[in-house]
């Protein structure tokens, strides 16, 4: 007599099987190297974890469409995810501690991408046990269990105040210390992870740092108590669920790698001339001047009077103070226009805001990219900005290359020298359209003969030319001037402009051999054992 139970159990069983065996089959048409995994954490008040994952994948063949990336615990929020053309993915959690993308095209082989996702994970600082008084968290990367990760190297920056006394890590592929925004951010890496490797890093700190935070009590581990042992058909048919839900996940695992430009993402592109003066630390008085310098080439106002300060006219289509639909007024123009008074004059405080929310803003579009890459950027650009203009080959196509790289060219430091160089000879004809020039001209010459037509500058007749050397010493002259002068009371202007708050800011790592342990020589104690940790693994659909 056939045992029914047990005829339906193997039929099931082997339903099972011939499952994993399709998707085992259809994960090995799926080939793709992980080049590097790179985390970065910073650690919030709150107890929680801002975690980037900058992701590199090749691969080699078959088509991969999505990507999991592995959280410490299930308690987590995605924040976004960009790859690198800036395009943003599809994110959402496959299972209860991964995140996933969805990649806006399907990678084939031969095919490369880099994606960055940001998640904030909770509850993962907690009571240091090892070192009573501190509050530590142990962090693992996420693995893959058949596909060794290159370029394994993780992050941690720590709250406001850390010092590098304060500080115990792990010792094993410890890097050294970075500042990040003021912060003491401690450092490892490792060359590679084998497969299925689990690269453990901690850090434990005293827990004044974190003043209003209570980390959960209890430990971790899970308690099978008086479950029992499961016996015959129905414990096989366990042990082939959970090992088609190992073999499941393995198959979404043909892992990724994150490049948390730890250098997180890497340079942020896309920033103004103005929001790069702030960048490359211009004074408050030059960033003002900037945004003055992009009105007037937007022909958006017009100085009435430089001495003994600076009035100022709004100009129509402008006087809304929000532009027009093809050329629209930036944020921190709007600001500016906004500081000035019925008279034409700046308010300082007014003017002292706009400085601020152009800081924060600028501050804001960089979290998660390095700042000394972009900060390198932008001082590429500008010098590309001035190599346009020097390589002209005339000066009216200098003069031409001046009037539409003007932003750019006034970051440099040696502005004068440069513009001087440049137009040391021949005659230039300026633009009636050149606002920025006019104001410079009629407000600083000596002897100044033509002033265009601001409400009609094209009908503004013939400008007379100028020798190259007047041109030059007239841009410079004004751009200094105004600099010193735009602000009455320069006092009152620095005395509104308030610091930012601290704040964790993604900025990037840059490893030193100095030691930031609490031991002699770099072999560590033992930091946090006791902390929550770990990391899901990830994988690649």
């Amino acid at each position: 007599m056939v045992n029914r139970s047990a005829l339906f159990a193997a039929l099931l069983a082997l339903c099972i099987v011939v499952a994993l065996a399709a998707s085992v089959a259809s994960a090995q048409s799926l080939v793709y190297s992980v080049d590097h995994e790179w985390a970065q954490v910073f650690i919030n008040q709150d107890g929680t974890i801002d975690l980037t994952y900058n992701i590199t994948l090749t691969v080699t063949s078959g088509t991969l469409h999505s990507y999991d990336a592995g959280q410490p615990k299930q308690d987590f929020t995605i924040g976004s995810a960009v790859d690198q053309y800036g395009n943003q993915l599809h994110t959402y959690k496959y299972t209860s501690d991964v995140a996933s993308v969805d990649f806006k095209t399907p990678l084939t082989a031969g095919q490369s991408i880099w994606y960055t996702i940001i998640t904030n994970v909770a509850g993962m600082i907690s009571n240091d046990t090892d070192n009573p008084g501190n509050f530590g968290m142990q962090f693992i990367p996420q693995w893959d269990p058949n596909v060794p990760i290159s370029d394994v190297r993780v992050q941690i920056v720590l709250p406001p105040g850390v010092a590098t006394s304060d500080v115990k890590t792990t010792a094993n592929f410890y890097n050294g210390t970075s500042t990040v925004a003021g912060q003491l951010a401690v450092y490892w890496e490792k060359p590679a992870i084998q497969a299925n490797e689990q690269f453990q890093v901690g850090v434990s700190f005293p827990a004044k740092y974190m003043p209003g935070y209570n980390p959960p009590s209890g430990g971790g581990g899970l308690d099978l108590g008086g479950f029992g042992t499961i016996l015959g058909v129905v414990g096989v048919l366990f042990a082939l669920l959970v090992f088609g839900f190992i073999i499941f996940k393995v198959r979404k695992s043909t892992y990724a790698s994150p490049k948390v430009s730890m250098e997180s993402l890497g340079v942020k592109r896309g920033l103004t001339a103005v929001e790069a003066s702030y960048l490359l630390d211009l004074k408050p008085t030059q960033i003002v001047t900037e945004i003055l310098y992009s009105l007037l080439q937007k022909r958006a106002v017009w100085a009435q009077e430089t001495k003994p300060a600076l009035k100022l006219k709004l100009l129509a289509p402008y006087e809304n103070k929000t532009g027009t639909k093809d050329n629209p007024l930036r944020y921190y123009e709007i600001d500016f226009l906004n500081s000035l008074k019925a008279d034409g004059s700046l308010d300082e405080e007014k003017l002292a805001h706009t400085i601020m929310f152009l800081r924060d803003t600028t501050e804001q579009k960089l979290q998660g990219y390095s700042r000394k890459d972009t900060v390198d950027y932008y001082r590429k650009v500008a010098a590309d900005a001035w190599a346009q203009v020097e390589k002209a080959g005339t000066v009216d196509l200098a003069a031409n290359a001046y009037d539409e790289q003007l932003l750019w060219l006034l970051l440099d430091p040696n502005q004068r020298t440069r513009t001087e160089t440049v137009f040391r000879g021949g005659i230039i004809q300026p633009n009636p359209l050149w606002f920025w020039w006019w104001y410079g001209y009629g407000a600083y010459h000596p002897n100044p003969t033509y002033a265009p037509n601001v409400n009609v500058p094209t009908q503004s007749g013939k400008p007379p030319a100028i020798p190259g050397p007047d041109f030059a010493n007239t841009i410079a002259t004004s751009v200094e001037k105004t600099s010193n002068s735009v602000v009455v009371n320069i006092e009152k202007f620095a005395n509104a402009i308030v610091p930012p708050p601290p704040k964790v800011s993604h900025d990037p790592a840059h490893p030193k051999a100095d030691c930031v342990c609490a031991c002699a020589t770099c072999a560590c104690a033992c930091a946090c054992v006791s902390c929550a940790c770990a990391c899901a693994g990830g994988g690649g659909r």
